[in-house]
C-alpha cells in the first residue's frame, strides 16, 4: 500500500514529539568526533510546505509546530534545524527527519534513507542531493535488513512507518530482534501512534517486555478532528542515549499542558 502521504500531517503533534526527541539523540551521538551511520526505513520527502493545500486541509501542522515551537529555545537542535530549513526553504517549510539529520549530521557520517513511494521518493531525492546521503527506493524494513550491522557501527536507525499495513504491528517486534542482534550496540528508534482502538498497545508491550534499559515515552493529545483515532505519539529507543529520559520528561510538562 502506498496511499499515506506525510504532507497532510507534517508538523503536528505527534511530529513534534517524534522530531524533537530525534534531534536531540543526533545532537548527543554527533558531540564525539567519531563518525556514525544514520539509517531510515521510511523517509518521506525531507522538507514539506506547510502553506500548501494538503497541510491547509487538515490543520494539523497549526494545532502542531505552530503552536508548540516556543517550547524549545534557539540552541535547541529541533528549533536550530527549523530555523535552517526555514532560511533556506521558506518561512513556511518544515524539516522531516531527513531534513533534521542533515542538518546535524557531519561530513564524516553516514546516511541511509529508504522511500517506496515514487513521489516521496522523487522529492526526497531532489531534497537531499547536494548532500552526501543515500536514498534507496526500497522496502524499509529490507534495506535494513541489508545493511545492518552499519559501517561505522556507531550510529542509529529511525523506524517511523505508517502503518497502512496492520501486519506491521506484530512484524515490527521481530525485525527490531534481529537488528539488535547484529547491532547491540545501535540505537533502534521506533515511533508507533497511540490509538483509541489500543492496536498499538501489543506490540508496545512486547517490546517493553524484551528490553531492559529501553525507553518507551508516549504523550497523549486531543485528536486532530472528531472521530480520528490517534490520540498520542509513541517513541520506543532501544540503547537511549544518557540524559533522553529527562528530555522526554521535559516534554511531558508541555504536552500535559496543552
Amino acid at each position: 500500500m502506498l496511499s499515506y502521504q506525510h504532507a497532510y500531517h507534517a508538523g503536528n503533534l505527534a511530529d513534534v514529539h517524534k522530531h524533537s526527541l530525534l534531534a536531540w539523540m543526533l545532537a548527543y551521538l554527533t558531540r564525539k568526533d567519531k563518525p556514525l551511520s544514520y539509517l531510515e526505513t521510511h523517509a518521506g520527502r525531507a522538507i514539506y510546505d506547510l502553506s500548501d493545500a494538503a497541510a491547509a486541509k487538515t490543520g494539523e501542522a497549526e494545532a502542531g509546530i505552530a503552536r508548540t515551537l516556543p517550547w524549545f529555545s534557539a540552541e535547541h537542535p529541533y528549533a536550530r534545524a527549523i530555523t535552517a530549513t526555514r532560511a533556506a526553504h521558506g518561512g513556511q517549510s518544515y524539516p522531516g527527519s531527513p531534513a533534521i539529520a542533515a542538518h546535524l549530521l557531519r561530513a564524516q557520517d553516514r546516511m541511509d534513507l529508504a522511500e517506496l513511494h515514487p513521489g516521496e521518493f522523487n522529492a526526497l531525492r531532489n531534497a537531499m542531493s547536494p548532500l552526501p546521503a543515500k536514498c534507496h527506493r526500497q522496502d524499509g524494513f529490507a534495506l535494513a535488513h541489508a545493511m545492518i550491522p552499519p559501517t561505522p557501527r556507531r550510529g542509529m536507525i529511525l523506524v517511523d512507518p505508517s502503518y497502512e499495513l496492520k501486519t506491521d504491528y506484530e512484524a515490527i517486534p521481530g525485525h527490531i530482534a534481529k537488528w539488535h542482534r547484529a547491532w547491540n550496540v545501535g540505537i533502534i528508534a521506533l515511533w508507533y501512534p497511540v490509538l483509541t482502538s489500543k492496536t498499538h498497545q501489543a506490540m508496545a508491550d512486547r517490546l517493553q517486555a524484551s528490553y531492559a534499559g529501553a525507553l518507551r515515552h508516549e504523550v497523549r493529545f486531543a485528536p486532530a478532528r472528531p472521530g480520528h483515532g490517534m490520540v498520542g505519539s509513541g517513541l520506543f529507543v532501544v540503547n537511549p542515549p544518557f540524559g533522553m529520559a529527562q528530555e522526554a520528561a521535559r516534554l511531558n510538562s508541555h504536552f500535559d499542558a496543552l
